[in-house]
């Protein structure tokens, strides 16, 4: 397991195997930065092989809730401080999921270092409130308003290009997708900074609701 992930408690059983490419649907709510280097060191949770490596560019705070996926509906948190290292790849440091199917596919197809919390995600006219928890400590909450006028967004315009290390294995992944955006504003933010890197301090660039949208994630390419 990688050196920042301490936080998942449970031994992961047997799931179903669902191999990539996946395509999903649903909606997310994207908070586009530009970190300094100084606080992603100190604040990023990084794992000891990105530390010292940061090389700036676009990070983002997303918040999905996928309703349809090849193992079913789950709602996801994730973290991409920006680009690293000498090929200026993408890297997700952070990511939480409420299913443990996803974990577990979301490591072995693509190395990316899911753990498994309880998301709830409400919805009211115009508003989403989304609350994280382990068990009785609050993980992360906020409140999401959107509205105006819907706009194409696409990963042409805010591309993810990764490349993730779990287990010794090097996994390089593009996805893409697409959907209609508006404009968003994040309220009542609390973090758990022993969980999840305290945004709380950081001014997003941009706040997007897309809904609906369409992700593909293909296949992984592997560097032992």
């Amino acid at each position: 397991m990688p050196e920042n992930h301490q936080i998942a408690k449970k031994n992961l059983k047997v799931y179903r195997r669902s191999p990539a490419p996946w395509k999903l649907m649903g909606e997310g709510i994207i908070l586009i930065y530009r970190f300094k280097k100084d606080w992603i060191e100190e604040n990023g949770q990084l794992p000891l092989h990105l530390k010292g490596q940061f090389r700036g560019g676009l990070g983002y705070v997303m918040l999905v809730n996928y309703a349809f996926s090849p193992v079913g509906p789950y709602n996801e948190l994730l973290f991409i401080p920006g680009k690293f290292g000498k090929n200026k790849k993408q890297a997700i440091t952070k990511i939480y999921v409420d299913k443990d199917v996803s974990t577990y596919n979301g490591r072995a197809n693509w190395g990316i270092p899911k753990e498994t919390l309880p998301i709830a995600w409400e919805k009211a006219v115009g508003k989403d409130i989304i609350n994280i928890s382990d068990q009785d400590k609050q993980v992360f909450s906020c409140e999401v308003k959107s509205g105006g006028i819907p706009f194409p967004a696409s990963t042409s315009f805010l591309p993810i290009d990764l490349h993730q290390v779990w287990n010794k294995v090097d996994y390089y992944t593009k996805p893409s997708g697409f959907g209609t955006g508006r404009l968003a504003k994040i309220q009542n933010l609390s973090v758990d900074p022993a969980y999840f890197p305290d945004i709380s301090s950081q001014k997003p660039l941009l706040v997007i609701k897309i809904s609906p949208f369409r992700i593909k994630f293909p296949l992984a390419k592997y560097a032992l």
